[in-house]
C-alpha cells in the first residue's frame, strides 16, 4: 500500500476547504529526476496531457534533460505558444479543426514552433480545405504504428495510426514531401502496450504482460528503425518520438528514437504503481471532506466521481490513501455527488474530517480542480491554476 504524508498536507492545506488538490513539489522534481535517469541521456519531451498546468510544465522545462512538449490539442499547443511556454511543440494527435489551423496559418512564429500529426493524406486534405491550397508552409510529423502483431488478426497497443510497414511509411513520407505547402520534419511512434500496461505481479497474468513486453520492444525496434531509415530516406527529420513513462528503459535502446515522451510519471498516479522497472512518488492528490455516517463503519466524502479514463475497470477508480487502511464500496464506487469509505478507519471519521485520495491517471485530475496547492513540507509554496482555471478546455 503507497503511503503519503497526509498529516503535512493536511497541515499545509489547514485554512483551505476540501475539496482541493495537491503537488507535492519534493515528489515532483524527484519524479522529474527519475525520469531522466531513466533515459539515460535521450531527452525527454513532457507530455501536456499528463499535466495540464503551465506553471508545472515551466518548472520541468528548466530542468536539465527535458526538451519541448507533446501536446494533445492544436488549440493548446497555440495557447501554449502564445503564452511563451516553449517553441518546440508537437501535436501528438491528428487535428481536423479549421478555426485552429486558420490561427496557426496566420502565425508564423506559431508555424516555426508547432508540428502537427498526420498518418495519411486525409489529413493533409483537411489542412487544405482549410487553408486553401496555396497556404504557408506547415510542419508535420508523420506517426508509426507501435502496436504489436504476433499473428494475422492479433493487434496488441492502442488504435492509432494505420501507417505500420516501413514501406508505408516510406509511401506517406513522399506524399508528403511532394505536397506543396507541407513539410515533414519528424515521426512518432507510441508503444502504449509497453508504456501504458502494469508488468508488475507475480502470476500468470503478470508474467505474460513482461513476455509480450519483452517480445514487442525487440519486434518494434527492428521495425521502427526500418521506418525511420525509409522516410530519412526522402526527408531530413529533426526528431522521431517514441516512448511513454512505462517504457522509457526499452524506448530508449532504439537507437532509431531521438527523444522519449513522458508526463504520467511526473505527478505519480495509481496506475503506476505496478511497474516492475520504476516507482514513482505519488504527487499529485485531492482531499474531499466527510459528510455523512451512514453507519458505523462507513463514512462518505463529498464529491469523488474522478474516474480514470480507458476501460471500464476498477483500476480506473480513484484510491483512498490516508487515513490508511481504507476502500471504496464495490457496490457503489466513486460517485459524482458523494463516495463512501470503508475500513477500520473510517469508524473513527467524523464530518469534516478529510480522506486523501491518488487519481488513477496524471493529468485528468486537472480537469476537475481549477488550483493546484504547491505544497513543500507542511507549507502551500503557491496556489497556481491548472488549464481548468484558466477557462482552458481542450477535450
Amino acid at each position: 500500500m503507497t503511503t503519503v504524508n497526509a498529516a503535512a498536507y493536511d497541515a499545509a492545506t489547514k485554512d483551505l476547504d476540501p475539496p482541493l488538490a495537491v503537488v507535492d513539489l519534493d515528489a515532483f522534481d524527484a519524479n522529474a529526476d527519475d525520469l531522466v535517469r531513466r533515459g539515460a541521456g535521450t531527452p525527454i519531451r513532457v507530455a501536456s496531457k499528463s499535466v495540464r498546468c503551465r506553471q508545472l510544465l515551466e518548472r520541468v522545462l528548466a530542468k536539465p534533460g527535458f526538451r519541448g512538449v507533446l501536446c494533445y490539442s492544436l488549440p493548446e499547443a497555440l495557447w501554449l505558444h502564445r503564452g511563451g511556454l516553449c517553441d518546440d511543440l508537437v501535436v501528438a494527435y491528428p487535428t481536423v479543426d479549421h478555426a485552429a489551423l486558420r490561427a496557426l496559418a496566420a502565425d508564423d512564429a506559431a508555424r516555426a514552433a508547432i508540428t502537427i500529426m498526420v498518418d495519411s493524406a486525409d489529413h493533409l486534405d483537411v489542412v487544405d480545405a482549410a487553408l486553401g491550397p496555396a497556404h504557408p508552409e506547415i510542419r508535420v510529423a508523420l506517426e508509426l504504428d507501435a502496436s504489436w502483431r504476433p499473428a494475422p488478426g492479433l493487434h496488441v497497443g492502442t488504435r492509432r495510426s494505420p501507417v505500420f510497414r516501413p514501406r508505408s511509411a516510406h509511401a506517406l513520407a513522399s506524399q508528403i514531401v511532394r505536397r506543396r505547402g507541407f513539410r515533414l520534419v519528424g515521426m512518432m511512434a507510441y508503444e502504449g502496450q509497453i508504456a501504458g500496461v502494469p508488468d508488475g505481479g507475480r502470476g500468470p497474468q503478470s508474467r505474460l504482460v513482461r513476455w509480450m513486453q519483452r517480445r514487442s520492444a525487440e519486434e518494434l525496434a527492428r521495425r521502427r528503425g526500418a521506418a525511420v531509415a525509409a522516410v530519412r530516406s526522402v526527408a531530413d527529420l529533426e526528431f522521431v518520438n517514441g516512448g511513454g513513462t512505462g517504457s522509457i528503459e526499452s524506448t530508449g535502446r532504439d537507437r532509431s528514437v531521438t527523444e522519449i515522451a513522458a508526463g504520467s510519471g511526473l505527478l505519480g498516479p495509481g496506475l503506476f504503481d505496478d511497474y516492475t522497472t520504476f516507482t514513482p512518488a505519488p504527487a499529485a492528490l485531492f482531499a474531499l471532506p466527510v459528510v455523512r455516517r451512514p453507519t458505523g463503519n462507513i463514512a462518505t466524502v463529498f464529491a469523488g466521481g474522478y474516474i480514470g479514463s480507458g476501460p471500464a475497470h476498477p483500476s480506473r477508480l480513484p484510491t483512498p490513501v490516508a487515513p490508511a487502511g481504507l476502500s471504496l464500496l464495490g457496490v457503489e464506487g466513486a460517485g459524482e455527488v458523494q463516495t463512501p469509505v470503508k475500513g477500520k478507519a473510517a469508524a473513527g471519521l467524523r464530518p469534516g474530517d478529510r480522506v486523501w485520495f491518488r487519481h488513477a491517471k496524471a493529468g485528468e485530475l486537472a480537469e476537475r480542480f481549477t488550483t493546484y496547492h504547491l505544497v513543500r513540507g507542511a507549507q502551500v509554496v503557491s496556489s497556481v491554476p491548472t488549464y481548468r482555471g484558466e477557462d482552458q478546455s481542450f477535450g
